[in-house]
């Protein structure tokens, strides 16, 4: 029988990126815009503030963007300031790229393991599906959700009693499977 367990994110991930003002390298995102107007052309920013002094920095989203080309839903989601578009932007590889950024999702998500009925068999199929984009190591979801050690769950893996057709030693941050013989 297949178990689900789904990686959701419990907040904004922290923004990497260096602060001007005290040589941080952490901001913390809290789902703020900027927008601004200049004649009919669009400027729009994600507010982000740093973790040690609290300055603000933007990042840039769209950039002379002329205002019949952002859709009106949109529009009234940056207005509103709308986390759930922040957590999509702060995911998207463009934006990321534009304001050379990287995201640090440590504390930021939790597994859910749907109970621990399935840990009493004798082989466990496992199907694992990420809501965001969140970088884990398989090693790291097995052992939280099987309640092993990394030690052990590494154990498990050469002995051939874990296995996968993902490389289970390496970041993943999209779904996959694995079967687990006790």
């Amino acid at each position: 029988m297949l178990t689900n367990w789904v990686v959701m994110p419990t907040c904004l991930p922290l923004v990497l990126r260096r602060c001007h003002t005290c040589a941080s390298d952490r901001f913390r995102a809290d789902g703020r815009f900027r927008v601004n107007a200049n004649h009919k052309l669009l400027d729009i920013w994600l507010l982000v503030l740093c973790t040690t002094c609290g300055e603000t920095a933007k990042l840039t989203v769209l950039e002379r963007t002329h205002v019949r080309s952002v859709r009106p839903g949109l529009l009234d989601r940056l207005h509103d300031n709308d986390p759930a578009l922040a957590a999509e932007l702060l995911q998207d590889p463009v934006v990321r790229r534009r304001n050379r950024i990287a995201l640090d999702w440590n504390d930021a998500w939790r597994l859910d393991t749907g109970g621990s009925a399935h840990l009493d068999r004798e082989v466990i199929d496992v199907s694992v599906r990420f809501v965001a984009r969140i970088p884990v190591r398989p090693v790291r979801l097995i052992a939280e959700g099987c309640g092993l050690s990394r030690a052990e769950v590494e154990r498990l893996i050469t002995e051939g009693n874990l296995v996968s057709v993902a490389r289970l030693n390496a970041r993943l941050s999209g779904d996959f499977t694995f079967t687990l013989k006790r």
